[in-house]
């Protein structure tokens, strides 16, 4: 008899500790019914490729040409290139090839930048967007205006309504549509930062090279959206110099080529056509590159 009230406090601790469990459980209970938010997806791309080795020899001999002509040694240091100065080769990365040839100097350059949304609401893929619209944006032209047949068929013929692109004040602002780290290395890019030469041709400008030149467009069938810019400009007081940019997105790495060239002679005008189809023909060979 003397053990009995010890039971009975035990049992109605036992009682009260379930009671308490009983509740905590409920209180989580009533916590899992709030909503959660589910993270983006990530980027399909974690890393970037080697810049200065993305691009084949062979296709750097028809880049560049009269480098294949030169001395061993000169011929090595074009074919190198010289790799961009980045802070975060993780993220971006860059390079860039120049050969001088007795009727013009060639030049290619090619940058690589990898996407990443901090934002747990915004995925990388369209953080990279943004990104590539801005560049799109501050080359005058705009992937939501509807092509032409020809566009479509992706030829290198703009549609009607994309031919008057590249022909107003957007198209003329000497801003860099791609502007990003291998800039500097790009020879074409000291001629477009303010004003005077930028401003004799715009791009699409027949006055400015052939009159079959076809004007800065969105291109189709390039990564998930691309454009080309074609900026005509002249060199100083020297003859004219012609730079075509090809700007694409995939995933989240947005990746940019420019070529450019300037010949030799005052009289000569750069083909227009030519650095476009090269310049293109390098970006899909890019966009290949990144996807195997």
């Amino acid at each position: 008899m003397a053990y009995v009230p010890g039971v009975a406090l035990l049992a109605a601790l036992v009682v009260g500790c379930s009671a308490g469990s009983d509740s905590n459980a409920n209180g989580a209970d009533s916590k899992a019914g709030s909503p959660t938010v589910t993270p983006a997806p990530p980027g399909k791309y974690l890393t970037l490729p080697a810049p200065c080795r993305a691009v084949p020899r062979g296709t750097l001999k028809d880049l560049l040409p009269g480098a294949a002509e030169l001395p061993g040694d000169q011929q090595e240091k074009v074919f190198r290139g010289s790799a961009s100065v980045t802070y975060d080769t993780d993220r971006k990365v860059g390079c860039s090839w120049k050969s001088d040839a007795p009727n013009a100097t060639r030049s290619l350059s090619i940058d690589f930048e990898r996407v990443v949304s901090y934002d747990p609401a915004v995925s990388d893929d369209d953080r990279a967007d943004t990104v590539y619209a801005k560049k799109e944006k501050a080359a005058g032209l705009s992937s939501s205006a509807t092509p032409g047949p020809d566009a479509e068929k992706n030829t290198g013929t703009p549609g009607e309504k994309e031919k008057g692109k590249g022909k107003g004040a957007d198209a003329e602002k000497p801003e860099d549509p791609a502007g990003d780290a291998t800039a500097s290395a790009d020879p074409s890019s000291s001629s477009s930062p303010s004003g005077g030469a930028a401003g004799e041709g715009g791009a699409g400008d027949s006055s400015a090279g052939p009159e079959d030149a076809l004007p800065s467009r969105v291109l189709d069938n390039l990564g998930d959206a691309a454009f080309l810019h074609d900026l005509p400009t002249r060199a100083g007081s020297t003859s004219q110099q012609r730079t075509v940019s090809v700007v694409f997105r995939t995933s989240n790495v947005v990746v940019t080529v420019r070529y450019a060239e300037q010949p030799a002679l005052v009289t000569q005008v750069p083909d227009s056509k030519e650095l476009q189809e090269k310049a293109q023909a390098l970006a899909r060979k890019l966009a290949e590159t990144l996807s195997e």
